[in-house]
């Protein structure tokens, strides 16, 4: 029997790319006649990625898999594009993408025993390179790196814009409530991510939405369990099938350097976590684009200080490059401070397994000045107290879900369903 060949693009930032890798890993592993590549385009969006497509050889990827960096070329031909960044990154790759698919193409003519294309896998911001598949006459699947719901919300924003005429800007400084399918409770529209208030990358949000209608299938780094109201409102009929195969994480074993220079200190970090007790230490890391101002960090730094908790706190400089305007305010955080509200939300409402500090206001992560408010220490330290509580019912609860998740990848959990299903759809295409 044939072979099948799946070809991974990610939008070239850090949680985005692994998030794509160990996806592809995954489809591997659980499917003997399948092979993925993953084509890192570039330039990337932080340093980090950079350091992690590096590490990535042979020797520490299964069989069957390869990840593959696309040329670079200059970041002012994508960065003066304004909020068509993301459209103008993907036609700049378009003739690299194109050599190396043709390439695979070829070798599956020339010997049988070779992996026929059977479908790309764009990350959910990658626009523009379906019409490649159109091409080569294979389809193309969404990946979300984020949840359900924040894939409810963008179809419904879009639905409001396009069906009923609703001017998104309007709802920057508005008091109104939105009723989004995807979410249990209603959402305060001003606290909608800023590019879609913006006028120049709003288009390219709509756009990303607009092809989650078109594509064959949206594959979601969530889990039933976790998500179960927003996979439920968008397992209607009305858009293509949803595929939860969550929730994707590093494997042990593919560990990576970030920095040679600093392995001892992480090593020092690891053994110290291991001489705490069980479950006794607060983490706090805001992700590769999450940043705050001097006055903030002073008052996570005075809570942690008072709050009595051992903790670990990923800190670091801030980036010393023009940042590109980016969808990546969505981004999930650890903490429930004012970014990545969706996903707060989601957990603080119908989940209950975390714990509500200041989520009333919208911080542009993509503009200088930001947000000027200032969570205080006490809000903080009253969060992390609570959080850091023995026995609480946030705490049984996020346990209750960890064991879930674990259930979930394992055979007939939820998850590993829905990635059989997807790997079944995909063969289906080379059939």
């Amino acid at each position: 029997m044939r072979k099948a060949e799946v070809v991974f693009i990610p939008l070239p930032a850090m949680g985005h790319v692994i998030a794509a890798v160990e996806m592809a890993k995954l489809i591997v592993e659980r499917g003997d006649r399948i092979s993925t590549s993953v084509l890192i385009m570039h330039p990337p969006l932080d340093p980090s990625t950079t350091k992690y497509t590096e590490s990535l050889t042979a020797s520490n990827l299964p069989n069957r898999m390869r990840v593959v960096d696309l040329p670079g070329f200059e970041q002012t031909a994508v960065s003066n594009t304004g909020g068509n960044w993301m459209a103008s990154l993907a036609d700049a790759q378009k003739p690299h993408v194109k050599e190396f698919v043709s390439k695979i193409k070829t070798q599956s003519e020339l010997s049988p025993d070779s992996p026929l294309l059977a479908g790309f896998v764009f990350d959910t911001f990658v626009l523009g390179m379906e019409d490649l598949a159109e091409d080569f006459g294979v389809p193309w699947y969404i990946f979300s790196a984020s949840g359900a719901a924040f894939i409810g919300s963008m179809l419904h924003l879009q639905a409001l814009h396009d069906e009923q005429k609703v001017d998104l800007s309007e709802f920057e400084n508005s008091d109104a409530e939105l009723e989004i399918p995807s979410l249990v409770n209603q959402f305060p529209a001003k606290l909608l991510p800023s590019m879609v208030f913006n006028r120049v990358s709003l288009p390219a949000f709509l756009d990303a939405a607009r092809r989650l209608r078109k594509t064959r299938g949206i594959v979601v780094n969530t889990l039933k369990e976790l998500e179960s109201h927003a996979v439920n409102s968008l397992s209607n009929g009305e858009i293509p099938p949803v595929y939860p195969v969550g929730p994707i994480v590093r494997c042990q074993g593919n560990d990576y350097d970030f920095g040679s220079d600093r392995i001892n200190d992480y090593k020092d970090i690891m053994q110290w976590l291991d001489d705490q007790p069980p479950s006794s230490v607060v983490f706090l890391c805001f992700g590769s684009w999450g940043s705050f101002g001097i006055d903030q960090v002073k008052e996570i730094a005075c809570a942690l200080e008072q709050c009595g908790h051992r903790f670990l706190w990923c800190l670091r400089k801030p980036s010393s490059k023009g940042k590109i305007e980016s969808p990546t305010d969505f981004v999930n955080f650890q903490e429930t401070l004012p970014q990545g509200f969706l996903d707060r939300t989601v957990e603080t409402g119908k989940l209950g397994i975390a714990v509500e500090i200041k989520i009333d206001y919208r911080k542009d992560i993509s503009s200088k000045d930001g947000s000027k408010v200032t969570v205080s220490s006490d809000s903080i330290k009253k969060g992390v107290k609570l959080v850091m509580e023995q026995d609480s019912e946030i705490r049984n609860k996020v346990k209750e879900m960890s064991q879930l998740s674990r259930k979930a990848s394992v055979d007939n959990g939820s998850s590993y369903s829905a990635l059989a299903s997807l790997i079944e759809d995909m063969m289906k295409n080379i059939a």
